[in-house]
């Protein structure tokens, strides 16, 4: 079995590996211990700023120390960064400041927290903001590999990260791991799954079972929702023929919407989009969520042999 974390533990790793950069300030909005930046304060009292219950105040916050020469991680969880949308579309992407914004706890895998807990839109509206990098990864090597990058990248950035565990992918293979480039896990001629977050361990599984079935199948890691990776994709559609995208999130504006937007203008082929389904989530355990909302292996198998039987 393979080691077992979460991403958003990663989050914190990165956070404590970038103090040595004097610039690196972390902001908290009371939720510390959740999102994992309370590593660095415990280590960096002097350069982390309490925001308390105050989003929208602390992306302004936020946006003051960038533009005064400071790298701001912002964090609290997904579904209250969506309350400081605004803030992060006038505050932050439009002066394009680089405030480094994370989301812990989204989508529907989140769990027992129940519906009003559970964001299943934010990859969606941050993917609207020019100058925003939007980011899902899927284990706590690449979260930490990725968060490590954003004071090099000069804009904003929005990731999300998960609060349960999930399989590690990337041990060793750190190198593999860049801002705006999708990872190949798995290649296949007949199909390729494009995932992100929780769902890319459900997508190996989907790939194995395929294979038993003869079905030859590539997973692709899409951490990255914007901007996209669309050279492999054209790649893929080439190799493949058929596209099945995956992702714990709605399924309107998401990675689906992303992929689907982009071939519709170069090369449509058939395609399949899993994802919460126009809907709400519910109170439920992480992996019962996955079951009711479809987003399981099984979920995803079935999505590839309906893509692939549509090909011309």
């Amino acid at each position: 079995m393979s080691r077992m974390a979460a991403t958003r533990d990663g989050y914190g790793d990165a956070l404590l590996a970038l103090a040595g950069n004097p610039k690196v300030v972390v902001l908290e909005a009371d939720l510390g211990k959740s999102t994992k930046s309370l590593h660095f304060r415990k280590a960096h009292p002097e350069r982390t700023v309490s925001c308390g219950i105050g989003e929208q105040n602390m992306l302004l916050v936020g946006a003051g120390l960038a533009s005064s020469g400071y790298i701001p991680f912002a964090s609290t969880f997904a579904i209250f960064t969506e309350r400081a949308f605004e803030q992060m579309r006038n505050g932050v992407a439009r002066p394009n400041l680089a405030v480094h914004l994370c989301g812990s706890h989204g989508g529907t895998h989140t769990g027992t927290d129940g519906s009003s807990a559970q964001s299943i839109e934010d990859l969606a509206i941050y993917r609207t903001l020019p100058n925003v990098v939007v980011m899902h990864p899927c284990d706590d090597v690449s979260t930490k590999a990725l968060t490590m990058q954003l004071p090099e990248l000069g804009s904003p950035s929005y990731m999300r990260t998960a609060r349960n565990k999930t399989p590690v992918l990337y041990d060793g293979r750190e190198s593999e791991i860049k801002i705006g480039k999708g990872i190949v896990v798995k290649e296949g001629t007949d199909v390729a799954i494009i995932a992100c977050g929780v769902l890319v361990h459900e997508a190996m599984v989907a790939a194995e079972s395929l294979e038993s079935q003869g079905v030859s199948t590539t997973v692709v890691d899409m951490h990255t929702l914007k901007p996209l990776d669309t050279e492999l994709i054209d790649k893929l559609a080439k190799s493949c023929g058929a596209i099945v995208t995956a992702e714990d999130h709605s399924i309107i504006g998401g990675l689906g919407g992303a992929v689907a937007e982009h071939l519709i203008t170069t090369n449509p082929i058939p395609m399949e989009r899993i994802g919460v389904k126009d809907r709400f989530g519910e109170s439920a355990g992480s992996d019962e969520m996955l079951e009711m909302m479809e987003l399981k292996s099984q979920h995803i198998s079935d999505a590839a042999k309906k893509a692939i039987a549509r090909k011309v």
